[in-house]
């Protein structure tokens, strides 16, 4: 996000209308540590299963990753299924790694020797952090919806928006989200339009990205506009931000859900 998880670092996007919103993103390769250490704990936390080859065999193992540790660099993994793989790693054999993670394919390799050792009692093999990662969603972008008891304030103006338009948050994606307003503002809000600062006040700080409109919907008998817009050129510190937030309301939903 970890943080979908949404490819990290710098991203450039170009609107283009003749694809889709909240599509499948390109590929990304992942260098800083903190990504890298961020979508390995989510792997962790989230107990996903890990598929790794080693490129002179033809079979594949599987396990998960148990424990990560970012002041150490070092991640463990837990028993290869089938066990037998394990030969494989006490011959200090390279390996590809890969992962699938709510749309999102996570992979790397890992050349350097791991070592056998023990988590809380039980077999695991200890590997370094690997030095990139590649990390590609595949799938259009998850939804996370907000709580109506507990409102988003954002605002919205640009250039060719003064003064600014007060409104709440409806669901944010990693691509973009929705907005409501009070009263129609179809005469003031155009499709197709960047508006150069929608700005949200997120749980762990206030954020501000250009956005482009996307489309526009005035429900006279409730008063409200709503809004679908996609972020404009939206830089890497900002796209952590949303992931993070985007993240956080997964797991605040998938907690509701198991009580």
């Amino acid at each position: 996000m970890l943080v979908p998880l949404h490819p990290f670092g710098e991203s450039w996007t170009v609107s283009n209308p003749f694809i889709a919103e909240d599509g499948p993103q390109p590929p990304k390769l992942l260098k800083a540590p903190v990504e890298i250490f961020a979508n390995l704990r989510q792997l962790q936390q989230n107990h996903d299963p890990l598929v790794i080859n080693f490129p002179e065999r033809n079979q594949r193992f599987q396990s998960y990753l148990v424990e990560v540790d970012r002041e150490r660099g070092l991640m463990a993994l837990d028993e290869l299924i089938p066990t037998d793989g394990e030969r494989f790693l006490k011959s200090g054999e390279a390996f590809h790694v890969e992962a699938f993670h709510e749309g999102v394919r996570i992979a790397w390799e890992c050349e350097a020797p791991v070592q056998i050792g023990e988590l809380q009692g039980a077999r695991c093999y200890w590997a370094p952090f690997p030095a990139q990662m590649l990390y590609h969603q595949r799938r259009n972008a998850f939804r996370a919806a907000l709580k109506l008891a507990q409102p988003t304030k954002i605002k919205l103006s640009g250039d060719r928006l003064t003064p600014p338009i007060a409104g709440q948050l409806l669901d944010i994606s990693a691509t973009g989200c929705k907005l409501r307003f009070q009263g129609n503002l179809t005469s003031r809000l155009q499709a197709g339009q960047v508006y150069e600062r929608l700005s949200i006040e997120l749980p762990f700080g206030s954020m501000t990205v250009a956005v482009e409109l996307r489309h526009l919907q005035y429900e006279e008998k409730l008063d409200l506009s709503f809004a679908g817009v996609r972020y404009f050129r939206i830089g890497g510190l900002e796209q952590r931000q949303v992931d993070r937030f985007v993240y956080q309301l997964q797991r605040e939903a998938r907690r509701d859900d198991h009580d």
